[in-house]
């Protein structure tokens, strides 16, 4: 079947030249001195590992972060050029000799992890490139001080083997000015540890402990290297974090642009008399004569069946209110009063027709999600196409 996006019940587009405007913001903000980490966990944000990869690289990086070794892979397989990959999280024992062997950066957060490391580094005649996760107060992965103790002993005794390239953290929930003592706390506790692990001959090649919220609400944290995930396809954390850009910095246009469109198009147009119930059950009742429009998109591309009755979507750039049940893989929208809508009409889901958007923020208010939780549960089958 050809590529063609009106083959599909629904197509994401991804926008170079916002993902290259967002970018160069970034850099301008960071300073040519830090580095910038590309964070392409669950696809990418929704967006697509395969798509956005070669895009980002294009765009200048070179450093990309994944959770887990099976999206390392993924980043491998559609590297355009040479780029480092981290893994943050997860790697089952049974491939740290594939990652030693093929360069993978890997998050140490356990001593038993760095053990097997060292031992797959023997085998393989090649460094495991480490980076050391520091648990600072968020309580989740990371060495605690005993734990740095033990861990600085072994690097010291396997240097042949080891090669520090980062020291790191996290922090926990920067993008909320309700969690500033924490964060203050965690910054405090991880630069007490990176001194006693430089004045201990562990001098690792990057520090980097910055989240996208982080960098923004905490330039301090920025340090050699910002992992940025959701800033880079045009998103702010939250909205205390874009406020405080704003102010800080004095400006009243939001500088990033959103990568990401979702879009379909109409499958069927038909008349409902009034009286009549539209889609399963009798949640819409119609008050008079309706046109109704019906998209081949449900639940299972990632339209969420909470967005029933109340969900909206932009036909021939108006907003459109989404009637009756979503289903598995159909919803409608009332078209009533919309001239000429017909078969084929492109309907945007997420992103901008003629002068209206529709915001992912949209969709947190109607179906209590929050934006990367939407963007993560976009459905990786999904086609997507790159767009000036």
């Amino acid at each position: 079947m050809t590529a063609h996006p009106m083959r599909y019940p629904s197509y994401i587009e991804l926008s170079k030249s916002a993902l290259e405007g967002n970018i160069q913001f970034l850099k301008k903000m960071y300073g040519e001195t830090v580095r910038i980490s590309s964070v392409v966990k669950a696809n990418a944000y929704g967006h697509g590992i395969s798509e956005f990869v070669p895009l980002a690289e294009a765009c200048g990086i070179d450093h990309f972060s994944v959770f887990s070794m099976d999206e390392a892979l993924h980043v491998k397989k559609f590297l355009k050029n040479h780029a480092d990959i981290m893994v943050m999280g997860w790697t089952h024992p049974d491939d740290l000799e594939w990652a030693i062997e093929n360069g993978i950066e890997l998050y140490i957060y356990e001593y038993e992890m760095l053990t097997r490391a060292i031992l797959c580094a023997e085998k393989t005649g090649k460094k495991a490139i480490i980076h050391l996760e520091i648990e600072t107060g968020m309580n989740r992965t990371g060495l605690t001080g005993e734990e740095l103790k033990a861990v600085r002993k072994l690097i010291r005794l396997n240097s042949e083997f080891v090669h520090v390239r980062g020291l790191c953290t996290h922090f926990a929930g920067a993008e909320s000015i309700s969690n500033f003592v924490r964060i203050q706390s965690q910054i405090r506790h991880f630069n007490r540890t990176r001194k006693w692990l430089s004045k201990n001959g562990i001098m690792p090649d990057l520090i980097h402990t910055a989240c996208s919220a982080a960098s923004v609400a905490y330039p301090q944290t920025r340090y050699d290297m910002v992992r940025v995930g959701i800033l880079q396809y045009g998103f702010w954390p939250s909205p205390e974090t874009f406020i405080q850009f704003m102010h800080g910095k004095g400006v009243k246009d939001d500088p990033l642009n959103r990568v990401i469109s979702w879009k379909s198009n109409i499958m069927s147009v038909k008349d409902v008399n009034e009286g009549e119930f539209v889609s399963y059950g009798n949640t819409y009742l119609a008050k008079s004569d309706i046109k109704i429009a019906v998209i081949p998109t449900g639940y299972s591309h990632g339209y969420s069946r909470s967005l029933s009755n109340q969900g909206r979507v932009l036909i021939h750039g108006q907003r459109v209110g989404v009637v009756g049940l979503v289903n598995m893989n159909m919803l409608i929208t009332d078209v009533t009063g919309i001239h000429g809508v017909k078969i084929g009409d492109e309907v945007v889901f997420i992103g901008r027709q003629n002068e209206n958007e529709i915001t992912v923020g949209s969709f947190v208010e109607f179906s209590d999600q929050m934006n990367y939780e939407l963007l993560a549960r976009l459905p990786q089958n999904i086609p997507r196409f790159v767009v000036d």
